[in-house]
């Protein structure tokens, strides 16, 4: 390692694990005008980390969140530029944690924050024209596959209602303490660049993954109604088509499921 790359690695190292681990601190490091830079880049990353997860910080107050959010920058550094990106494995985080909050919920919920700002930076992707696809024939239709578009996200939270919780935070509406405190879904779009959200049940979940997966609309349905039996087909996909989760110009023929 040349002496400049080991300064840099010796700057960085001192801007966030401030002599951890029994390590001495670099001689620079002592230096007042380095605490105000260190003090500047970690609050840098504490409110880009707070920006990108506001629902948490609407459950939890500021105050707590921001005292979580020192202690995780301390041990991951950003890796991109971009500090919308920051953050990533926050849930994971939130969850090795969970003995401090006692939030069983809270991961899942950061999971949603993460879920926005990847559909809302996602790759710019046409959708589906929904007449083109009513005029397949019903046969045709069962043998095509329908690309899911970049910008598309899904998620089946089995133990709790992580939807409802996000959404009425979300959209800082009024809590309502007699909804059923069991399993939800949630299928993100941007179909007209605004990210639009919206309930998804197991099925139609299982729907989307075997869409992803590459397979032909009838072995879509196959999946969806063996997790869940009464779910009206034709009805989720209509809902489907018209949110923009399919991507336009990629629907192609598919070998016969049967």
């Amino acid at each position: 390692m040349t002496s400049l790359a080991r300064f840099h690695d010796d700057f960085v190292k001192a801007l966030y694990a401030q002599g951890s681990g029994g390590e001495p601190l670099p001689a620079f490091a002592a230096q007042r005008g380095f605490n105000v830079y260190r003090n500047t880049v970690l609050k840098t990353c504490i409110d880009a980390l707070q920006a990108n997860y506001p629902t948490i910080d609407r459950l939890v107050g500021s105050a707590w969140l921001r005292e979580l959010c020192s202690a995780y920058v301390r041990l991951h550094r950003p890796t991109d530029v971009r500090l919308i990106e920051y953050g990533a494995d926050f849930a994971d985080f939130l969850e090795r944690s969970s003995l401090e909050h006692e939030l069983d919920y809270l991961p899942d919920v950061a999971r949603l924050d993460r879920m926005w700002l990847d559909v809302h930076s996602a790759a710019d992707e046409p959708c589906i024209d929904v007449d083109a696809v009513a005029s397949i024939a019903p046969d045709a239709l069962a043998n095509t596959v329908l690309c899911v578009s970049p910008s598309a996200r899904w998620r089946w939270f089995p133990a709790y209602p992580i939807y409802t919780i996000w959404r009425t935070n979300r959209e800082v509406g009024e809590w309502r303490g007699d909804i059923a405190w069991q399993g939800e879904g949630v299928l993100m779009t941007r179909p007209d660049g605004a990210v639009r959200w919206q309930a998804a049940s197991v099925g139609t979940c299982a729907f989307l993954d075997a869409c992803a997966g590459g397979v032909s609309l009838a072995r879509a349905a196959q999946a969806a109604t063996e997790i869940e039996p009464a779910l009206a087909l034709d009805r989720m996909f209509a809902q489907l088509l018209t949110s923009g989760c399919f991507a336009a110009d990629c629907a192609a023929n598919a070998p016969s499921p049967w």
